[in-house]
């Protein structure tokens, strides 16, 4: 891989990517809105374009080629569509950024138990996707379209929960926070389990699928998952403050509507090994305190 176009990285794992993309001394395109800065000045080069406005898509990417497309930030199947025509023959592999949200809630998924290709998607836009279900049903049906309808081999990188120093969403935080701080918070269902990555080993990932000759869905992450009364009582354990748990506290921002954990086994037999979730929640635990 010498040249690689990013939809998206401006911030967590995609920001990540880049500047991993950028040490390995590979030309860096980000294709965003526009709307979010970045701290990598002239080593990249920028187009503005929108995901709902096809003529802006067309426009952005005409006259331009890539060995590899990272897609950060698609969440409907129009917007895997029109993508997939603006880069049509423009790209020669596309790794696509997908959740763990494919599956039906469950626990410990392998990658057979969403299958893409028998996935029949509606054409819809992003505004129509609407809270988990919404999302669920927006990657599945991105996933289809791309591998569907992609005349280039595909990788869809179903992520599960993206944790680290620099998550933005703070939702990990929110539970070491009220627990430190004695304030009291409500688990709706405490037995819930449910799967992490690293947004360091996730970037990582990200940039060897682009490398690798690899093309599927695939699962990356702690090997392990866990249910959010065991990760209340690990938080416990490391701030020395017992957990104020009520029905009227704030409501935690993992209380889904069931458990969503991986199965990564395919990841590690290809030579992916991801930090024990013990460990890398207990840094993080330490980080927040």
């Amino acid at each position: 891989m010498k040249s690689a176009l990013i939809l998206g990285g401006t911030q967590f794992v995609g920001k990540r990517l880049v500047q991993l993309l950028l040490n390995e001394g590979i030309e860096v395109t980000i294709a965003t809105r526009g709307m979010t800065a970045d701290p990598f000045g002239d080593q990249v080069t920028r187009l503005k374009f929108s995901r709902e406005d096809t003529a802006s898509l067309k426009q952005a990417f005409q006259d331009k080629s890539w060995d590899v497309v990272y897609d950060q930030t698609c969440y409907s199947s129009q917007e895997a569509l029109d993508t997939l025509k603006g880069l049509e023959g423009k790209i020669k592999k596309y790794v696509f950024t997908s959740s763990q949200a494919v599956y039906d809630f469950g626990t410990n998924h392998k990658e057979e138990n969403f299958n893409p290709l028998e996935f029949t998607p509606m054409l819809k836009g992003r505004d129509k996707y609407i809270g988990y279900v919404g999302y669920q049903e927006a990657k599945r049906a991105a996933e289809a379209i791309l591998f569907q309808h992609a005349q280039v081999p595909v990788v869809a990188v179903r992520f599960p929960i993206i944790i680290g120093r620099d998550d933005y969403t703070n939702r990990l935080k929110f539970h070491v926070e009220h627990v430190k701080n004695e304030k009291s918070m409500f688990i709706e269902h405490p037995e819930f389990r449910y799967s992490f990555i690293d947004s360091e080993e996730g970037a990582k990932f990200l940039l060897s699928m682009g490398m690798s000759d690899y093309q599927g869905a695939i699962n990356p992450g702690s090997s392990d998952d866990i249910s959010l009364r065991e990760l209340v009582t690990l938080i416990e354990e490391h701030t020395e403050t017992k957990a104020i748990l009520q029905l009227d506290g704030n409501p935690s921002p993992y209380n889904l509507p069931g458990s969503w954990s991986i199965d990564t086994s395919r990841a590690n037999s290809l030579g992916y090994m991801f930090t024990a979730l013990d460990k890398l929640l207990a840094q993080l635990i330490h980080y927040y305190r």
